[in-house]
This record gives structure tokens, sequence and C-alpha cells, in this order.
């Protein structure tokens, strides 16, 4: 296979090939973990999605099919810091308490950048739901059961991958919940 290498550059901020060290790493970590066409359909977008309304309009699905990732600085209740993904339908926004209660933390706010940084490896809008230096606590919202085919950052904001609301919870090894906090929580 012939490369066309000017293709291949990067930068912190611009993507232009699936090579880019975070979305290759995302692509073989879907690969590893037996999820093929997950790998097989990353696909890198013209320009950077950093919302689920801007990937919803660039891949043409409901806003409610995207799984926003966000990475929330969370604590227990002897003040150990963790981090806290969840993995959330872009149709609404998720309850810092209700995440919290679900994961089991006594709290869990929002994280800047630098944190996100180091808790992922990926930058803020192009959080992929795995391809982390560390297995994190994860949540997955029930909400996006509702589509049969959702999509998520790939390890990059113009980087995005098909999945299903199933498959994120097997691949992440996520507890399902409710995470806007208004109405069945996934537990049994």
């Amino acid at each position: 296979m012939v490369r066309d290498t000017a293709t291949l550059s990067w930068s912190h901020n611009r993507v232009s090939s699936l090579e880019h060290p975070a979305v290759a790493k995302v692509t073989a970590v879907l690969a590893e973990a037996g999820q093929q066409s997950a790998a097989d359909g990353v696909r890198v977008l013209p320009a950077e999605v950093r919302t689920a309304a801007q990937a919803a309009e660039a891949l043409g699905v409901p806003v409610g099919a995207i799984a926003n990732s966000l990475v929330f600085r969370a604590r227990t209740a002897d003040g150990t810091e963790a981090a806290l993904l969840a993995l959330t339908s872009g149709a609404h926004r998720a309850k810092e308490s209700r995440l919290a209660e679900l994961a089991g933390f006594a709290e869990a706010g929002k994280a800047d950048a630098a944190f996100v940084r180091e808790h992922t490896g990926q930058p803020i809008g192009g959080v992929a739901p795995v391809g982390h230096p560390a297995k994190l606590v994860t949540l997955v919202d029930t909400a996006l059961r509702e589509y049969p085919e959702v999509w998520a950052a790939a390890g990059h904001p113009k980087s995005v991958f098909p999945t299903t609301f199933d498959d994120l919870v097997e691949l992440t090894g996520g507890t399902p919940g409710d995470l806007a906090g208004e109405g069945e929580d996934g537990r049994s």
C-alpha cells in the first residue's frame, strides 16, 4: 500500500490521518476488544466537532445518537480524587450529583483540560471511551439505547467511530444508568 506522506501530518490541534497517535491507539483498542466494525468505522471529519450538536450535524444523525465522553473530577468520602468518565447522550446534560451517586463517589465536578489530558491522554472534545493510560470508572447513559447506532469520539476532536449502547457498556466495563437523573437507572 502506498501512502501519501503529506496526509500523515498532525499537530495538537489538527489531524489529517487515521495514524494520529491517539486515533491509532483507540482504533487498536477497539480491534483488540473484538469490535472490528467499530475499528473499521473510525472516521476523520473535515473539521473539529467539539460538541454533540457539531458531531450530529457532521454525521447527519440525531444529536441524541452522539455519545459525549465527559470527564469529571470525582472524590470519595475520604477525599481521594479520581477521574469519572460519563458517556452521555448528546440530547441532554448529565447531572453531576447523579453521576457521583451512580458511581459511588461523594461528589463529582467539572474537570479542567489538564486533568482530562492527564487521565485520558486525549483533548477535551476528542475524548474516546477507551485508549486511556489507565481504566476509568465509567457510566454509560441508558438514553443511548434508543439509537441502533451511536457515535463516539476516537481520541481527537476530528475523529469518531460508530458503535452501539451494548458495545459501549461491554467495551468500557461501564455501569449503565440514567445520567440525567430523570428515569430508570439501569441497575438491577
